[in-house]
C-alpha cells in the first residue's frame, strides 16, 4: 500500500510513516513545518520506500500528483494546540477548513479512501461522560475564540462524511483524544511535554485554571495501531470513530504525577484562564472517550498506560 501522510512531519503523522514503513508499506509526506518539524522524520530521510515534500497542501496542482500516486490518504495537517488556536483563529479555521476541501476535492477524482483526523475538541463542553460518537455536540458562542478549532474540525466532520453519502468517495473519521508520547513539543500548550519540561529544568509547573479539569490520555503507539487497524478494515468507512484511552486524571494530579516521576523541585503554580490564553476563556471539565465502537470493529484497545507514556516522555526530554 502507498499511503501520503499530510503533515506527516508532525508528532503523529511521523510516528504513523514509522509503523506503516516497518511494515513495509510506501509512504510520501508533506508538510509545511508550520508545526511539524524536519527532525521528526529525519531518521527516515534515505529509506528507499519513503519520500517527502516540504509544501503545503493549498498547493493543488502538488497535491494533485501526490494524491493521484497514493492508494490512502491520512489527513493530519491542521492547525493544533489551544495556545495557537486562541492567538491565531484565523489560520486556524482556514487551515482546517480549507485544508481538508482540498485534499477531499482531490481524492474524489479516483475515489482514494481518505482519514480525516478529527479532536475530541468536538464534543465541545458535552456533560455526557464517556463521549461517543452518535451523541450530541455542544459547543460556545462565536465570540469565544477557543470553540473556533472545534467548528473548524466539525465542518471537516461534515463535509467528509457529505463527499461519502454524495459521491462516495470512501472516508473514515477518527476523534483523537489527547494523543502523547516522543517528539511531541509543548510549543502550542500541549500539557505533558510542557509539565516534563519545566520540571526537568527546575521551572513552575504551570497548571491552567484550578487544576479540577480532567483530561485522558493516548500512547501515540497506540493511536497509529489503531489508524493502520482502521485503514485495513471497509466496514470502517463511512463512520466516525473516537480513539482514546478512559482513564482519566485531573491536570492538577498530573502536575503532581510528573513532579514526583521526574523528582523536580519545581513549585506546582496554578495560571488562571484569563491569563493564561484570554479573557472570558472556557474549558471542558471532563474530556473521556467511549471507545466501544472501535474496540467491536477492529479490537482497539490502549496497551500503554499513563505512568509508562509519562516514563517514556520523560526520557526523550532527558535524552534531548
Amino acid at each position: 500500500m502507498r499511503v501520503l501522510i499530510t503533515g506527516g512531519a508532525g508528532f503523529v503523522g511521523s510516528h504513523l510513516a514509522e509503523a506503516l514503513l516497518e511494515r513495509g508499506d510506501e509512504v510520501c509526506v508533506i508538510d509545511n513545518l508550520s508545526t511539524g518539524s524536519i527532525d521528526n522524520i529525519a531518521h527516515l530521510k534515505g529509506l528507499p520506500r519513503f519520500e517527502y515534500t516540504i509544501d503545503s497542501v493549498s498547493n493543488e496542482p502538488l497535491l494533485a500528483e501526490l494524491i493521484d500516486r497514493a492508494d490512502t490518504v491520512v489527513h493530519l495537517a491542521a492547525a493544533v494546540g489551544v495556545k495557537l488556536i486562541v492567538e491565531q483563529p484565523v489560520h486556524t479555521i482556514e487551515t482546517n477548513v480549507h485544508g481538508t476541501e482540498v485534499v477531499l476535492k482531490l481524492a474524489n477524482k479516483k475515489k482514494k479512501l481518505v482519514v480525516i483526523a478529527s479532536t475530541s475538541e468536538v464534543y465541545g463542553k458535552s456533560t455526557t461522560v464517556p463521549f461517543s460518537e452518535d451523541a450530541d455536540l455542544v459547543l460556545g458562542p462565536t465570540s469565544k475564540h477557543r470553540w473556533a478549532y472545534a467548528c473548524s474540525k466539525l465542518i471537516d466532520e461534515f463535509l467528509a462524511l457529505a463527499y461519502w453519502k454524495e459521491r462516495k468517495l470512501p472516508v473514515i473519521v477518527v476523534r483523537l483524544f489527547n494523543t502523547v508520547g516522543p517528539r511531541q513539543t509543548g510549543q502550542y500548550g500541549m500539557v505533558i511535554p510542557t509539565f516534563v519540561r519545566q520540571a526537568l529544568a527546575g521551572q513552575p509547573i504551570t497548571v491552567f485554571g484550578d487544576g479540577t479539569q480532567s483530561r485522558s490520555f493516548t500512547y501515540v503507539g497506540d493511536v497509529v495501531w489503531a489508524l493502520i487497524a482502521l485503514i485495513n478494515e471497509p466496514k470502517a468507512v463511512g463512520q466516525v470513530f473516537n480513539i482514546g484511552n478512559g482513564h482519566e486524571i485531573t491536570i492538577g494530579d498530573l502536575a503532581s504525577k510528573v513532579k514526583a516521576m521526574t523528582a523536580s523541585s519545581s513549585n506546582i503554580v496554578p495560571i488562571p484562564y484569563d491569563q493564561a490564553y484570554e479573557s472570558g476563556f472556557e474549558d471542558m471539565p471532563r474530556r473521556v472517550p467511549d471507545i466501544t465502537k472501535i474496540n467491536r470493529l477492529v479490537g482497539y484497545q490502549p496497551t500503554v498506560e499513563l505512568d509508562e507514556t509519562l516514563e517514556r516522555v520523560i526520557e526523550y526530554f532527558r535524552q534531548q
